[in-house]
């Protein structure tokens, strides 16, 4: 593995270690809730992704309410879209990857991460067309992915443990989600996606999967982050966040159908989605940060 992938693991599996070491100083007794908190409204946006789920059973099942919070969770499908509302405080926080957060720290938006949602163990990978058989086959094939983000990222891992670059492939630019519906359409060689489409693609006989992020475990880790600014004025709120999230988490253990039901109706995907999402390619997390 090439000095800068190798420092990039490091520092991601290092932001990791810092997640669960955290967890554990935190795991004390929680500070008492007021009978009857005043209720501040929390916006959040998310993507359609699985890992994101959580938040709705909190909402759903009544634990940010418990806390004082009335959180609107808002889909915003893009990237920079979800950037650009933090920026302009259109929103107070997001639901995105750890190294989304670190990217947009460097460029001048800070952010405070509080929740670990979820660890990809399988749930994102490179779909590929009959005829390649190996990370090397991709040599001079259209590889479509999401420039700048961990799907980048993870190819390039990928890459880089077969010994090759990106200069070996041909880069189309595309977003995770438009990337797998172009494979299933059969315009392109390979995407770097996610579930529903790594399932779609195989069920569909499209294609298969050659590499998945079990390969690579602490690598796509799911976080919730908020606006520096806000966490500063509001640490009671992002308290309050915490301790939802852990009942929520709290609960789904103990009501796995009726929880993969309302995460599955929050992201407008169907149930049997959601679960195959979860069996054995997302480990959901009940990790805080606070």
């Amino acid at each position: 593995m090439s000095k800068k992938w190798f420092k990039l693991t490091a520092i991601l599996t290092l932001m990791l270690f810092v997640v669960v070491f955290a967890a554990g100083c935190s795991s004390g007794q929680q500070p008492q809730q007021a009978a009857a908190p005043k209720t501040k409204q929390v916006k959040i946006a998310i993507s359609t992704w699985s890992g994101f789920g959580p938040l709705f059973i909190a909402r759903d099942k009544g634990f940010f309410k418990k806390y004082g919070i009335d959180m609107d969770i808002q889909m915003i499908q893009g990237l920079a879209e979800r950037k650009q509302a933090l920026a302009g405080r259109k929103v107070d926080g997001l639901a995105i990857t750890f190294d989304i957060v670190s990217q947009t720290v460097a460029a001048g938006l800070p952010v405070k991460v509080i929740w670990a949602l979820a660890d990809s163990a399988g749930g994102d990978g490179i779909l590929v067309k009959s005829g390649i058989n190996s990370v090397q086959d991709l040599r001079g094939k259209e590889v479509a992915f999401d420039y700048g983000t961990v799907s980048h990222v993870f190819l390039t891992m990928v890459l880089d443990k077969a010994g090759m670059t990106e200069k070996d492939i041909k880069i189309v630019q595309m977003t995770g989600g438009d990337a797998g519906a172009a494979f299933v359409s059969g315009k392109i060689d390979a995407a770097v996606t996610w579930e529903p489409w790594l399932s779609k693609a195989t069920k569909e006989s499209k294609g298969k999967v050659l590499a998945t992020s079990k390969d690579f475990p602490g690598l796509i880790v799911d976080t919730i982050a908020f606006h520096a600014d806000f966490a500063k004025e509001n640490p009671d709120v992002l308290q309050g966040v915490v301790n939802a999230m852990k009942d929520a988490m709290d609960w789904y253990a103990a009501n796995p159908d009726e929880g993969n039901k309302i995460m599955a109706q929050g992201l407008k995907i169907s149930e049997q989605e959601m679960k195959e999402n979860l069996q054995g390619e997302l480990s959901l997390s009940i990790t805080r940060i606070m």
